[in-house]
């Protein structure tokens, strides 16, 4: 059985001794205790375990550890830097994007993904870059205003 000892996450070499066939998930929250990164529905569905993989949003609740061994793994807990927030997470905060914010590390993930690709989207293809994340408190609207704030299409709030 193959092992997995080390992950390159968030800009550093971190060591672990997993199966390779464990959710990379899994290995994020119970090994290396990120936990940015939700448990949601299992299936790669949902969104909520959303994290970059050499800059690709993936649902890391059905990627084995061992398909990610050698990538760039980005949790939320790596976007920004030196403690600081990045502009899109200090957006959904202003806005006033989250609810219960169970799905938030995953939206802003996958939004981070839309963004690097797309600088400043339409709202048509923010909601097709999103496709694929579900708000249990049905935000979606407020999930897209921070979005725009942070691509400069929208203004920002106080």
């Amino acid at each position: 059985m193959a092992r997995i000892t080390s992950l390159n996450v968030n800009g550093k070499k971190m060591s672990l001794d997993v199966d390779a066939t464990a959710s990379l998930l899994s290995a994020l929250r119970n090994d290396l205790d990120l936990t940015g990164s939700k448990y949601g529905c299992g299936e790669g569905q949902c969104g909520a375990c959303t994290v970059l993989l050499d800059g690709v949003a993936t649902r890391s609740c059905i990627t084995q550890v061992g398909r990610a061994a050698g990538k760039q793994i980005t949790t939320i807990e790596g976007l920004g830097a030196n403690g600081k927030l990045t502009r899109l997470q200090e957006a959904f905060i202003k806005v006033d994007a989250m609810q219960c914010a169970y799905c938030t590390s995953g939206m802003i993930v996958s939004a981070s993904a839309l963004l690097s690709k797309t600088a400043k989207p339409s709202r048509e293809q923010i909601s097709e870059g999103m496709n694929g994340n579900i708000c249990p408190c049905g935000t979606y609207q407020r999930i897209i205003e921070p979005i725009q704030v942070a691509s400069g299409q929208a203004k920002e709030l106080a």
